[in-house]
């Protein structure tokens, strides 16, 4: 057996809460890997609806890499909520017209901080808040209600508001070691052999499995 089929919105069945939802999103300035899914009993499809902000005239992606959890109420703010802070007033006067619009602020006013991007294997817990242009690294838990305002190295542990790190899951060379590795591209066949050792905390073993 090659485990669930990645295409299927609800691999768990008879549990709606549970949904893959690279098949359920329709934007195509969010990109979702394989396997990642998202927990939600109220809708579990409707994971786009917490990408806020998500304009597409600014081009910003979300992208998410596979084997990702996400807790239901964890929210993506994009750039797009980012207000112009070098006047006096940081109210968006230009986009309610009216001769309003003249007040438009000019190309590089408005804070841009690119790209959110969550690597394979992450945790997101419940309520966890992303800001703008974040990177979470590979093997990344963060913790539930934490606000992620900067980036997350690779199979650390982040929490609070701001989050900050509160422990290294392995040591650098075992880290190094993973990425190397990056179970989560073999073939769905290869990860079903050695899921055991992917689930085990013995780099060794795994090392094998190559």
């Amino acid at each position: 057996m090659n485990g669930p089929n990645p295409a299927d919105a609800h691999p768990l069945k008879g549990f709606a809460q549970v949904c893959y939802i690279k098949n359920t999103v329709t934007n195509p300035n969010i990109v979702i890997g394989d396997y990642t899914y998202y927990d939600d009993p109220d809708d579990s499809e409707g994971f786009e609806r917490n990408v806020l902000y998500h304009f597409p005239f600014i081009g910003d992606k979300l992208i998410i890499g596979k084997f990702c959890a996400i807790a239901r109420g964890v929210k993506f703010i994009m750039n797009g909520a980012n207000h112009a802070m070098g006047g006096f007033s940081t109210y968006p006067f230009f986009i309610f017209g009216d001769g309003w619009e003249r007040a438009a602020p000019k190309p590089g006013d408005l804070p841009y901080k690119g790209d959110t991007v969550v690597g394979n294997d992450v945790w997101i817990g419940y309520d966890a808040l992303i800001m703008p242009g974040v990177t979470i690294g590979d093997g990344a838990i963060i913790s539930s209600r934490s606000v992620v305002v900067g980036d997350v190295a690779p199979y650390t542990i982040v929490g609070g508001n701001p989050a900050r790190p509160i422990k290294e899951r392995f040591a650098p060379e075992t880290v190094v070691t993973l990425q190397r590795i990056a179970w989560w591209d073999w073939p769905a066949e290869k990860i079903s052999r050695h899921v055991e050792k992917i689930v085990a905390a013995d780099i060794d073993a795994l090392v094998t499995c190559e």
